[in-house]
């Protein structure tokens, strides 16, 4: 250990030790529609506190009953976002990225702590593809489909043609069914993407249902606007890109970092999961689930849940306020929700037949740990209702952590989930037990 990691960590340990006891109330009921808001808790350094990892061993994540879940795929080299292609075959996404400078002495001791409960595994910049021909639960094949890419994340298949947004581009691949490999030479830059600072590296992509248009999303630089506003252009956003031209527009703002994107299939809107700021409280400010509407401002960075006025941006910014719309579901503060998909046609039975599996990879900046966990959130006619459900947990182990969700995928076709978990480098596969026939 360096130093300047020495110092950091020392500090950290002991900052950590004097906050603690300052999250806030414990009782607050931040999930919902409705969600309560305690009153803004600001310190000089947040709340902090990481599960470090721990193997799996020979367990599993635990799933409802009338479930199974097995490793779908191993050592791969952090997973974060899933695309099931026509034939069944699963793309993953691999990488790392970001190259955002520490202002602040915080962001050191911060993304010093943060770094302690992540891999150390180093990110694969590619797209490997995975092959279980008879829907057995176990690939037959595995390959790299791209390789030599620059921190993919988000993925869609629309006609012929592989979209994948990388942190500083859009990309289109020709694609045919079946196809193992494609030489990363046969990629066509459609647009490129915000890519200054990338506080918030990550770009969610998620094509319209018709295929005519493709969204992605955009993160913010910054926590809440102290790097300056003027690296905030084209950020905190979620672009709608025509993918013949590349031209793009504006199609909504404020969102802090919009993580996944997804087309709910009842009413064939956009919806998106986002990470909302840090640092005014551990039950500050709940990250989210909400349909994303055409010209409609989520309030980032003036305002949080519609127009909740934060004091830490200069200068204020009455209007902007006054124009922000709350969210439709909170997930709970600092769950850190990164994945997103619907469950189609039957779902997965029972009482996961119409809703959203969300995947959540954990929290640092409260006293207690949240996320760590694939959650459901239940929908009726097109919209949430009902309470969120933990759907797969034992991602934590004795303030430890085995795994860390990221990306989730639902196969409609198999009646699998997967999940992405890029701590312990693994690919995870949920799927209903079969039912015995009687006799």
């Amino acid at each position: 250990m360096t130093v300047a990691r020495a110092v950091a960590a020392a500090t950290a340990a002991a900052l950590s030790l004097v906050l603690a006891a300052c999250g806030g109330p414990p009782n607050v009921r931040d999930t919902g529609p409705e969600p309560q808001l305690p009153d803004i808790r600001q310190h000089l350094v947040p709340t902090i506190k990481v599960a470090r990892p721990t193997g799996w061993g020979d367990a599993v994540p635990t799933v409802p009953a009338g479930f199974r879940i097995v490793p779908f795929a191993t050592d791969l080299r952090i997973p974060r976002q899933m695309l099931v292609l026509p034939n069944g075959d699963l793309l993953v996404a691999e990488g790392r990225g970001g190259n955002a400078p520490k202002l602040r002495p915080k962001d050191v001791i911060a993304g010093y702590i943060k770094g302690l409960g992540n891999t150390s595994v180093e990110g694969g910049d590619r797209l490997t593809l995975l092959r279980d021909a008879n829907g057995d639960g176990r690939p037959e094949a595995q390959t790299v489909f791209i390789d030599g890419l620059d921190a993919p994340y988000g993925l869609a298949l629309v006609g012929g043609n592989l979209y994948v947004a990388e942190q500083g581009a859009l990309l289109r691949f020709p694609y045919i069914t079946g196809q193992t490999a494609i030489p990363r030479s046969t990629g066509v830059e459609v647009t490129k993407l915000p890519g200054q600072v990338n506080h918030h590296w990550t770009k969610s992509l998620t094509a319209s249902a018709d295929g005519q248009r493709l969204y992605v999303g955009i993160g913010s630089n910054s926590n809440v606007g102290e790097r300056g506003m003027e690296i905030e252009g084209d950020r905190a956003m979620v672009w709608e890109i025509d993918p013949a031209s590349g031209a793009h527009r504006t199609y909504a703002t404020g969102i802090r970092n919009p993580t996944a994107l997804a087309i709910n299939p009842w009413t064939r809107g956009l919806w998106a999961v986002a990470n909302e700021r840090d640092e005014i409280g551990a039950r500050l400010v709940p990250d989210y689930l909400t349909s994303v509407q055409p010209g409609a401002f989520y309030g980032w960075p003036w305002s949080y849940w519609g127009k909740n006025v934060d004091p830490r941006p200069r200068p204020q910014n009455a209007g902007m306020v006054a124009r922000a719309i709350a969210p439709d579901y909170a997930l709970g503060a600092h769950v850190a929700a990164l994945g997103l998909t619907f469950a189609s046609g039957q779902g997965m039975g029972g009482q996961y037949r119409e809703g959203a599996f969300v995947g959540q990879h954990g929290s640092w900046n409260r006293p207690d740990f949240s996320g760590y966990k694939v959650s459901w959130v239940p929908f009726r006619a097109g919209r949430p209702a009902g309470a969120k459900q933990d759907f797969v947990t034992g991602f934590l182990v004795d303030g430890k952590a085995r795994g860390r969700p990221v990306g989730v995928t639902f196969d409609g076709s198999r009646t699998a989930l997967y999940v992405a978990d890029d701590l312990s480098n693994t690919i995870w596969r949920v799927s209903p037990v079969a039912k015995t026939a009687s006799r």
